[in-house]
């Protein structure tokens, strides 16, 4: 089986060509979906996540409020290697299971995880291929002001703490451009998906 990491800056199109991979074909894992669910109240990281941070992250219902989390770690990076510290193990552990039950019930199809911060994990390492989705930087700007409803200020703030683009080329076997119309993404997400095929054969 073929082990295939996609990665990408913020607004790239990241979760476009992953569908677009899945619908040719493949499997697709979200770290970012993953994450999400350890931290749920039936999740593994969320009694470890509360002894962090704290009771004031927790709403009504009991489950942790991921915003007023984030919030907690904006801007601190000390804060956010706590949290990343317990959550990044309980994600890579899932993963690893998915991609091993996929290796037993498809050994000749292509397993995709879809993370946004793959290298900067060193979870690169784990896959066979790197994809990184890229785009040019005015797009990925107003794609996501518009998808986040956030100002241009706030984007380049979230930019400026990302391994810039320039330095994330370096570990990626395939670049996949999504400044285009998304039928032109989607030519492309084909093409790769061709090159993924022979390979995993």
């Amino acid at each position: 089986m073929l082990k295939v990491g996609l990665t990408g800056g913020l607004a790239s199109g990241k979760s476009f060509v992953g569908q677009a991979l899945v619908e040719l074909g493949c499997h697709l894992m979200q770290a970012d979906e993953i994450g999400h669910q350890v931290l749920l109240s039936t999740g593994e990281a969320y009694a470890a996540v509360l002894r962090e941070f704290g009771n004031a992250i927790v709403q009504s219902n009991g489950e942790i409020d991921r915003r007023a989390l984030a919030a907690q770690v904006f801007g601190k990076p000390e804060r956010l290697a706590a949290l990343n510290r317990i959550v990044h193990p309980l994600v890579f552990d899932r993963e690893e299971e998915w991609l091993a039950e996929l290796e037993r019930t498809d050994p000749h199809g292509i397993a995709i995880v879809e993370a946004a911060i793959l290298i900067e994990t060193g979870s690169y390492k784990r896959f066979d291929k790197i994809i990184l989705v890229v785009v040019d930087e005015n797009i990925q700007i107003e794609r996501a002001m518009r998808r986040d409803g956030v100002t241009r200020e706030e984007v380049l703030a979230r930019l400026s703490r990302q391994m810039p683009l320039s330095e994330k080329r370096k570990y990626a076997d395939y670049i996949l451009d999504t400044s285009g119309p998304k039928s032109e993404t989607l030519s492309k997400a084909r093409e790769l998906y061709e090159t993924l095929r022979r390979i995993a054969k």
